[in-house]
């Protein structure tokens, strides 16, 4: 257990744990579970007997992880220079210090049997505590998972301080110098980005300064590095698009020196980088696999008129059933579909509009008189219906989506939303009015 000096201590609260079994084993040091127990630290405990007979030393027998550390007196692997015992009259305090640093996260279980003056009272017990972590970690694999992305794979999990840094080195040639821009932390691994594309198939060395564990413990050499193999981007089998075999064949024999053959290997890198963004092409057309920048052409070259703020997930799923909104354009299975869509919102119906109008004999003057629409405009009007009360900005998007899927010569007059709750003013003793402020509900 680590020591540490405090100014002042201030005991708040004290609870009282009564046993009636005898002798005790108290004042453990490490205490049982306790993790992070530095290397060489020393195993203290007391041996303590509540009632009149005292400890009996000889019969202690003390063992650390099945080896035997104190019978009565301490063995030569557990004397060190702070070991120690202590007897009164009713505690035995022993302390052990192992001639041997503990093992970097061992479970040491520390055995203890002791008996009271006479053999009336006994007890056996065993607690346990982790030793600190002081293993460096190791740098085990790396693969070049794309054409500026490397995975470095750790043998536990790391942490990145802000000096730690990743270099990547060439290791054969001709090939094109990288640099590291990024890395990540995933767990046991980091997922390092380059500046440029990677050589295809050139060996590279990934080495990493800096990289600690969870424990702050460094990856030491020779286990911070490890070569891997350039990326080669997938290409189709049966292509055939070798620069140096489409040379004459007097001129590949005439390369005494290898000059010719290395030029083209530059230029054969640039084809297959080329070839590569080629065969990736598709995919740009392809909705669950474009990069989100080309999502916006994407919904740019559909015609997109929704201006509202979407996801990347939700400008997949419009650019998939833009055009068939398209088609439901004018329709009320369009307008519902839509609205389902963008607000998650299930209108109830879409209705005929029925205006109040001049009732002859009922209306009366600057009362209720309301000038109605032409029958022209309400034959083609209607109403929204939905189930529940809209917020302002769902009301907004609503009207922009069936203002723009209605048919040209329809107008849209009202939102129909159900009425608030209504809240009835309750009675209160002592301060309602009978017959004034006062509902019976």
């Amino acid at each position: 257990m680590a020591t540490l000096e405090l100014p002042r201590l201030q005991v708040e609260s004290l609870a009282l744990v009564t046993s009636a079994s005898r002798p005790l084993l108290i004042n453990r040091d490490p205490a049982p579970g306790e993790a992070g127990v530095p290397i060489d630290s020393v195993l203290a405990f007391e041996v303590v007997d509540p009632g009149t007979d005292g400890v009996d030393r000889p019969a202690t027998r003390v063992w650390v992880d099945g080896v035997l550390a104190f019978d009565g007196n301490l063995m030569p692997t557990f004397a060190g220079p702070l070991a120690s015992v202590n007897q009164t009259v009713d505690t035995l305090r022993v302390v052990l210090h192992p001639t041997q640093l503990l093992a970097s996260l061992a479970t040491v279980a520390v055995h203890v049997v002791s008996r009271t003056l006479g053999g009336a009272h006994a007890f056996d017990e065993t607690y346990r505590f982790t030793v600190e972590d002081r293993i460096a970690p190791r740098l085990v694999s790396a693969q070049a998972v794309a054409q500026k992305q490397v995975r470095l794979v750790f043998d536990e999990q790391l942490a990145l301080p802000g000096a730690a840094r990743i270099q990547v080195a060439l290791k054969g040639s001709p090939a094109v110098p990288v640099v590291v821009v990024a890395t990540k932390v995933e767990g046991n691994a980091l997922l390092v980005t380059l500046d440029t594309e990677m050589t295809p198939d050139v060996e590279h060395e990934a080495r990493a300064f800096g990289v600690t564990d969870l424990s702050d413990n460094p990856v030491l050499s020779p286990f911070d590095r490890v070569r891997f193999a350039g990326f080669r981007p997938a290409r189709p089998p049966n292509r055939r698009f070798d620069l140096w075999l489409m040379l004459p064949k007097h001129n590949r024999r005439d390369d005494t020196t290898g000059d010719l053959f290395r030029f083209i290997a530059c230029l054969q890198e640039v084809t297959d980088l080329l070839l590569a963004d080629v065969d990736r092409w598709p995919d740009s057309f392809d909705l669950e696999r474009t990069p989100e920048s080309f999502l916006e052409f994407i919904l740019q070259d559909l015609g997109n008129p929704f201006p509202f703020e979407l996801d990347v997930l939700g400008k997949r799923r419009l650019a998939a059933v833009l055009v068939e909104m398209y088609r439901q354009k004018g329709t009320a299975k369009g307008i519902q579909n839509a609205i389902r869509f963008f607000l998650g919102i299930d209108i109830t119906a879409i209705t005929a509009f029925n205006a109040d109008t001049l009732v002859l004999g009922e209306s009366l003057l600057g009362i209720d008189w309301v000038l109605g629409p032409s029958d022209r405009f309400a034959r083609y009007a209607f109403n929204v219906v939905v189930s529940r009360i809209l917020t302002p900005i769902e009301r907004k998007h609503l009207r922009a989506i069936v203002e723009y899927l209605k048919p040209a010569h329809t107008h849209f007059v009202d939102l129909v939303e159900p009425f608030p709750p209504v809240i009835p003013d309750h009675w209160e003793l002592g301060l309602s009015d009978l017959g004034e402020n006062t509902d019976l509900h």
